[in-house]
């Protein structure tokens, strides 16, 4: 089901009609787990009824997150200079202690290998993904952030804030594969279905396409006021703009600009579901926005805990 508008905390009918729906026997809904700074905590969102099912206890203001296909959630703790590996109820079964600043991650699930950018250092850590042990350190440029894996598994891209370039590696080797030139302090990236690479640069205020085997870059796209991360649904781009409070949204056949959404303040991590809806975290509301990816009409707001930022890959799609 979705709302047709507002949020749960302000019409609480919806989430009854959604309560109802569930206990009638609705396919399971895809869960957020939400990493919330302020909060040093981590906020576990049933995307069905709007419910915050969970509220995790990770200290040392999180930020990185990546959610395995099984539910295995890793958080990036800048500050703690720690990544956490948890299991359900938000247990933790390994931690690293980085020598460096961790900030984002991504999952590679088939080959066991968990990547994490380090911001002081310019290299990515290599981790196994069970224990959390280093494999290896890979070369990066200035204040690496966003980590991304493409769909097919063979890439994985690093944004390199204060290089204003990303880099790709071949995920099999481990080795760099190229480096491309993008926008100005490029901080969050993605993969389109289709397997070209969207960057966005929040110094240029745009962003860039790049086709990730030839390294060409295909377009250079406006988007509102300090983009930062990148998501996809419905053949379209979804770029969420922190300063300007808004998403904007983009056709993935023509790069032709669509709309721009207002959502909450200073929305950051951005990610889509598996029934066609975006879910934004907004920093300063302590909300998470669900747009209709279609209709691109925002059709609820959770609650979260304080300080959500959501830095990666955090849907869980249970359902069908």
């Amino acid at each position: 089901m979705r709302w047709s508008s507002g949020s749960v905390r302000r019409a609480p009918e919806l989430a009854l009609a959604a309560l109802l729906a569930v206990a009638a026997g609705s396919a399971a809904a895809d869960l957020a787990f939400v990493t919330c700074q302020n909060g040093n905590a981590l906020s576990v969102l049933d995307l069905e009824t709007g419910a915050e099912t969970a509220r995790w206890s990770v200290p040392g203001k999180p930020a990185g997150v990546a959610v395995g296909p099984d539910g295995t959630v890793y958080t990036v703790v800048p500050d703690a200079r720690t990544v956490r590996r948890h299991g359900p109820g938000g247990k933790v079964l390994a931690e690293a202690v980085l020598d460096g600043g961790p900030m984002g991650a991504a999952l590679d699930a088939d080959r066991s290998r968990l990547y994490v950018s380090d911001w002081y250092n310019a290299r990515l850590w290599v981790l196994e993904a069970e224990t959390l042990k280093v494999i290896t350190e890979l070369p990066a440029g200035a204040a690496p952030a966003g980590l991304a894996l493409s769909p097919d598994g063979a890439l994985l891209a690093a944004a390199e804030r204060d290089a204003d370039r990303v880099s790709l590696y071949d995920a099999e080797t481990m080795t760099l594969a190229r480096r491309v030139p993008v926008g100005t302090r490029p901080f969050g990236l993605g993969f389109a279905p289709d397997g070209r690479l969207f960057v966005g640069n929040v110094g240029s205020n745009d962003v860039t396409v790049i086709d990730p085997t030839s390294g060409a870059r295909l377009a250079t796209l406006a988007v509102g006021d300090r983009p930062y991360g990148v998501a996809f649904a419905a053949g379209r781009a979804f770029v969420s703009n922190q300063y300007a409070g808004t998403v904007s949204v983009i056709a993935l056949d023509t790069l032709e600009p669509l709309a721009e959404l207002a959502v909450g303040d200073y929305p950051e991590g951005i990610a889509a579901t598996s029934d066609g809806r975006i879910a934004v975290a907004n920093w300063f509301d302590n909300t998470l926005s669900l747009i209709d990816a279609r209709s691109l009409e925002v059709v609820a707001e959770l609650d979260t805990a304080d300080g959500p930022r959501a830095f990666g890959a955090f849907i869980l799609a249970t359902g069908d």
